[in-house]
């Protein structure tokens, strides 16, 4: 098949989204598939720029930025980009390429416009995957409130929906949200996924650090509202006097500097933090921890099993979240006996837990490879690839 995926997300940015994608586009080529990302460009300066990565089309498409800026400028920019997508596309050396899919990815709710366009011109199948539910989760984090913004917000969402035949969530507990008369498309789990991952190099050395020898609690990712990293940083600072634990917190978000400046004021002696790093240095760097943290605001009504969490199953790394109460992913981490959860319990009970959690790991001899055995089952891009190439053959 020639596929298209459209995402506004993709290498060289390091963000979990843009690993899925490169790791998702790989796996399809490698069975067979052809396929050409679209992606939007705001710092190309002609209107298209073509090339090959990794064995991928990837059709870079010159359109107005939306990162980095304020919420306005963002949401205007967002709203024109699939039509200033469309318009650069119509000028590339692909302008008349024939799919006989589309895929695209969201966040951001957008891109329908242009996924229309060509399901309709192409006359193919479309595949949704959805891994935030926007905007009910900016409502849950009080964010927004269900007035006009939320109203403008969820039409858009919906009209994405309703140009979909499939629509792929993360969990069981996300389907029931689909259940509306006015969504027509198929709806179905796709879990989240990420390609198997190797320990090599790594730009971080813990041995050489003020935590050397200590038990590493790790935490990777964007660090923003969504994350509830208080949370984390609560426990960091209940077990300062425990000289046997240590938490590093790499990457970067719009809470990344509030939580350095935090650490210093409260002198933190037992936290560190690191600049994002290549997705490849990933799993060298899980490689010198015990445990990987996962966080979600506790105000959450979604589901969500966040990409670091199957970058941690996948190095055979234990995990730690604090999610919302309820999450699915409390059940999957109990169920498999890959590490714990805690919701919805005071700072000190889930210190306690962690530091109880780091000593078992050393303990359990089997929990690394039962991680990497969910990794194998649940999580991995051989299987997403398959699961969302059968969806775009199938019979209207």
């Amino acid at each position: 098949m020639r596929i298209a995926i459209i995402a506004d997300v993709y290498p060289p940015l390091r963000s979990s989204g843009a690993v899925q994608l490169r790791d998702l586009s790989r796996e399809m080529a490698k069975q067979g598939h052809i396929v050409t990302i679209l992606i939007p460009d705001p710092n190309i300066p002609q209107r298209w720029s073509l090339e090959m990565r990794d064995g991928i089309e990837v059709l870079r498409l010159r359109s107005f930025r939306t990162r980095d800026t304020g919420y306005l400028r963002r949401t205007l920019a967002e709203l024109a980009m699939p039509y200033a997508m469309r318009f650069n596309f119509k000028l590339s050396p692909i302008a008349n390429r024939q799919f006989d899919g589309v895929v695209w990815y969201s966040p951001t709710i957008f891109l329908g416009p242009l996924v229309k366009w060509i399901k309709d011109k192409n006359k193919c199948r479309s595949y949704l995957i959805i891994r935030d539910i926007f905007p009910e989760w900016a409502v849950d984090m009080g964010l927004m409130r269900k007035g006009p913004a939320y109203q403008f917000f969820r039409k858009i969402a919906d009209y994405q929906y309703s140009v979909a035949d499939i629509i792929g969530v993360q969990t069981p507990g996300n389907v029931t949200f689909f259940n509306r008369p006015y969504i027509s498309a198929r709806v179905e789990i796709l879990h989240n996924w990420l390609s198997e991952m190797t320990a090599h190099f790594c730009s971080i050395d813990l041995s050489k650090t003020s935590l050397a020898g200590r038990r590493i609690a790790v935490y990777a990712g964007n660090m923003g509202i969504a994350q509830g990293m208080s949370q984390i940083m609560a426990m960091a600072k209940s077990l300062v006097h425990e000289e046997r634990i240590g938490f590093v917190f790499v990457g970067r978000g719009t809470d990344a500097d509030t939580l350095r400046n935090e650490a210093i004021t409260e002198g933190l002696s037992n936290v560190l933090f690191f600049d994002e790093i290549d997705p490849d240095e990933i799993a060298g760097l899980y490689a010198q921890c015990d445990i990987g943290l996962v966080a979600l605001d506790p105000k959450h009504r979604t589901h969500n099993i966040p990409g670091k969490f199957i970058s941690y199953m996948h190095s055979g790394l234990p995990a730690f979240a604090v999610v919302n109460p309820g999450n699915d992913i409390i059940e999957l981490i109990e169920t498999n006996a890959v590490g714990w959860a805690s919701a919805d319990e005071a700072t000190e009970a889930m210190a306690q837990k962690l530091s109880a959690g780091l000593q078992e790991v050393a303990l359990d001899n089997g929990i690394r490879l039962r991680c990497k055995e969910l990794a194998s089952a649940l999580f991995g891009a051989e299987g997403a690839a398959k699961q969302v190439t059968n969806g775009l053959q199938m019979k209207h």
